[in-house]
């Protein structure tokens, strides 16, 4: 990604707010007056360019940003184990690499998820993921924006998203409207 483009959004910072450089993954932050431009808004975050860098900004920030946060996630008092896997991989949706305007489900990048009952209106969800390259700088973070959407779930006490490279992600993996929107059809 080259920066910001004519569709970007400029924004000026209106307080100290936390970000994660990409593809680096460093933790940073970006103080208050800051300008620069919102270039990619999914999933509740946001990527933004600021002084030739990109920078990640979590959905619980976006006040810093004049931007509303992701309104809170509902859940039927009576919903089954099945409700909630459905709103498990909804979130997993809102889950977006920096850099690539695909979420992590239409990459193919989720493996696999199961629920546990652990007490009463209690769930353990698992996940088990991996990312589009080892060495990828962003991996923590994706792994801790799956594990923090899927907490908000009601019902859902814990998290536990493992990144696994076995078997190794290729681009056959991805939905087809991801091969699609990449060029990779």
């Amino acid at each position: 990604m080259s920066g910001f483009s004519l569709s970007s959004e400029p924004f000026t910072l209106e307080r100290d707010c936390n970000a994660v450089m990409v593809p680096q993954g460093e933790s940073v932050t970006l103080p208050a007056g800051q300008v620069g431009y919102i270039t990619q808004a999914l999933g509740g975050s946001f990527t933004v360019y600021v002084e030739g860098n990109l920078f990640r900004i979590a959905g619980n920030d976006a006040d810093a940003l004049g931007k509303e946060p992701p309104p809170p996630l509902e859940l039927a008092e009576d919903a089954s184990d099945a409700d909630v896997e459905k709103l498990v991989w909804q979130q997993l949706r809102t889950v977006f690499d920096p850099e690539i305007p695909i979420n992590v489900v239409e990459l193919g990048l989720v493996y696999d998820v199961s629920l546990e009952s652990t007490a009463p209106d209690q769930r353990k969800v698992y996940v088990k993921m991996t990312l589009t390259a080892p060495g990828c700088g962003m991996g923590d973070v994706l792994i801790d924006d799956a594990r923090t959407k899927l907490e908000l779930i009601p019902t859902v006490a814990e998290a536990d998203v493992d990144l696994v490279f076995d078997p190794p992600w290729n681009h056959s993996m991805m939905s087809e409207a991801a091969k699609l929107e990449t060029g990779m059809l």
